[in-house]
């Protein structure tokens, strides 16, 4: 994952917080991870945030026009609960009440992912748009499939349709958006039915096509939904590609919405216009992806 900032001025001061280190959980582990940038910073710091998400934190001092923050990992993925095993859930209104009323420890973590977040309103157009999936005593996670399906099928993925400030009821209403509009869109009609959901951000292991190789920089930042089921944790949802997530998904980190794990942000002192190229690698193991 390769973040180039070019500047029209001198950045006399840079200060980056970086959410690109992936997490480590029952369905992944990271074997190395490694993060350089250029200049070099004067402070690095190691930490976790708020989520449990490794974060680093940088200092750049010295003068610069470019700033380069290059992330390099290797993960390995375990099997993830197929949709032969999500059956047989909880009917969604009785874990709407679980979660109101019951504080085990499992309860109490998903409460966080219940209620409004900084780019997610809870609202009765959500919940409205929801009820078609979520039928009265239908199965909590066969309904999230559903939801997923729909958004995928009612939506169109254009990337200049939106930005990070545009409102969940202009996205609904316009029915376009990217990736992240449509994670926090199903999140937000799980929240307005009383439901924990939470967003994941990460990267996607996506297919060229047939006879030509895997190029470098030819992907991009994900992000999908993570739903909470007492019997089986968290099981997530890609609604950008209609799917339940198995074993071409790599989790950074997961939060109440994008603003939580953003893979990088910042501030600089100086600069001026500022112009910014994102390009992101997803290979396997046993294979060498190409220069374009």
């Amino acid at each position: 994952h390769e973040t180039r900032y070019s500047y029209q001025s001198l950045v006399t001061l840079s200060q980056q917080y970086l959410h690109l280190t992936p997490r480590s959980f029952d369905y992944q582990q990271t074997e190395s991870q490694h993060i350089w940038v250029e200049p070099a910073a004067e402070l690095d710091t190691a930490g976790s945030d708020y989520f449990g998400n490794l974060t680093r934190h940088l200092t750049m001092t010295e003068p610069h026009k470019e700033l380069l923050v290059h992330a390099e990992s290797t993960v390995v993925l375990s099997p993830r609960p197929g949709p032969g095993q999500i059956k047989g859930s909880l009917p969604w209104e009785s874990l709407a009440q679980q979660l109101q009323v019951q504080r085990n420890p499992a309860i109490l973590d998903a409460t966080r992912y219940l209620y409004d977040s900084p780019h997610i309103q809870c609202s009765q157009e959500l919940a409205k748009y929801a009820r078609s999936s979520y039928s009265t005593g239908r199965a909590h996670l066969d309904a999230a499939f559903d939801l997923t399906k729909r958004i995928f099928t009612d939506f169109e993925f254009d990337d200049s349709a939106t930005d990070i400030s545009t409102p969940l009821v202009d996205v609904l209403q316009g029915r376009r958006g990217v990736c992240q509009d449509f994670a926090q869109l199903m999140i937000g009609c799980l929240r307005s039915l009383g439901l924990a959901a939470r967003y994941v951000s990460g990267y996607i292991l996506t297919h060229p096509p047939a006879g030509q190789p895997r190029m470098i920089g030819a992907d991009a930042s994900h992000a999908w939904v993570s739903v909470f089921c007492p019997q089986l944790g968290w099981i997530d949802f890609d609604p950008t590609n209609s799917c339940l997530v198995q074993s071409e998904h790599i989790t950074l980190g997961w939060g109440r919405d994008f603003s939580d794990v953003t893979p990088l942000r910042g501030v600089v002192l100086g600069g001026g216009a500022q112009e910014l190229d994102v390009s992101v690698t997803v290979f396997p193991a046993n294979e060498e992806p190409v220069s374009q």
